[in-house]
């Protein structure tokens, strides 16, 4: 199967990519490496945001465009799948319908769908834009509905999401937000971890818990690790003999796995129900994730008794209560460590996964969708 990626969120198009060829399926992955990320990609495109930028970047696409073509999937990573406006990218993804057998759009993040839903029919207890049924009014959140809804991305996401022949969603709570305007043609895959052969996590009981934090640049409160963070410094000053807080401050992937390296637990997406890529990362090293793992996110992978995640509410006190459990109970950590592993390597091994994408694929190719 010759496959193209467009696009890359957390890495995902690169891990899936990987797998999808040792399966013996040609991938191309384009894509801007997810901005300051750094990504790794076949094909570069990248802009610069100065006063050529613009123009080097349309001319850029123009000559990659006659190779995007001839594959039998297409993948988008979002519907803005360019760093373009919406109005520009619709034509693109015509001439991408027009020249490959199959389009897949991704439901991976921010876009119409998942705004729409979270802040009407609120299927999600709590989501980035709602918490019970009050809408959340940070600046990150207020921007995303004002870009979403009723603009020219909206129209887009709306077109490609009923023009194109399957949607596949990583997360619990897109998938939510997706299947009941297209049931037919959602469906819900895990995103694809590459475990590292030999990890296994010691019995021992560590004497300093070493806490670990990422923060995204500009979008700290919108993600909740400003709520997360406080709660993990407070921690800290509280059990200072007991307590190492590491964190990564809007750095590459590279360097961001290598101060993640031996932690004892990560904190990351307050308003989640599931664990995104890189709590995901961390626990296929044997790191505990601090997060989103309510009851949905088990019950859509049908696991049962793997139950790793320390699940957290959407607040302050909830975070600090369960690190202070942690804390008083460090017993529990090689526990935790273990399953961990063996979540990762159960359900989102990527070869594993990349065996789930197959299969959807070739039902999306032979019209079974």
């Amino acid at each position: 199967m010759k496959i193209l990626f467009i696009g890359e969120y957390s890495n995902v198009h690169w891990t899936l990519a990987q797998g999808l060829r040792k399966l013996g399926h040609q991938v191309t992955v384009l894509s801007n490496g997810d901005f300051w990320k750094n990504y790794p990609r076949d094909i570069d495109l990248t802009r610069s945001y100065n006063k050529w930028g613009n123009i080097l970047y349309i001319l850029k696409l123009a000559k990659i465009l006659p190779l995007l073509k001839g594959f039998d999937i297409v993948q988008l990573i979002n519907p803005m799948f360019l760093e373009l406006k919406a109005e520009k990218i619709l034509p693109i993804y015509k001439f991408l319908r027009k020249h490959n057998k199959k389009i897949i759009l991704a439901g991976f993040g921010m876009d119409y769908y998942w705004v729409h839903e979270c802040i009407t029919t609120k299927p999600l207890r709590y989501s980035d834009f709602n918490v019970g049924d009050e809408l959340r009014t940070d600046n990150n959140a207020l921007k995303e509905r004002q870009d979403w809804l009723g603009t020219t991305k909206e129209k887009l996401n709306k077109y490609i999401a009923q023009n194109c022949d399957g949607i596949v969603t990583g997360l619990y709570e897109y998938w939510t937000c997706y299947y009941p305007h297209f049931p037919s043609k959602t469906t819900f895959i895990p995103y694809p971890i590459i475990s590292e052969n030999g990890i296994h996590a010691e019995d021992t009981v560590p004497k300093k818990i070493k806490l670990f934090i990422g923060i995204s640049k500009n979008r700290s409160t919108y993600k909740g690790t400003d709520v997360m963070l406080q709660a993990a410094e407070d921690i800290q000053k509280k059990y200072p003999n007991f307590v190492e807080l590491r964190i990564a401050n809007g750095i590459p992937f590279q360097k961001y796995t290598q101060m993640m390296n031996g932690s004892d637990a990560i904190l990351d997406q307050l308003y989640s129900y599931t664990p995104s890529m890189n709590p995901l990362e961390a626990m296929s090293r044997g790191i505990i994730c601090i997060g989103g793992g309510e009851p949905e996110n088990y019950e859509i992978i049908h696991e049962t008794k793997l139950k790793p995640i320390i699940n957290v509410l959407p607040n302050y006190q909830s975070v600090y209560n369960e690190l202070e459990k942690l804390i008083l109970k460090p017993e529990r950590i090689p526990e935790l460590k273990k399953q961990s592993i063996e979540y990762i390597r159960k359900h989102h091994d990527y070869i594993k996964v990349a065996k789930e994408y197959i299969k959807f694929y070739q039902n999306v190719l032979e019209n079974k969708i």
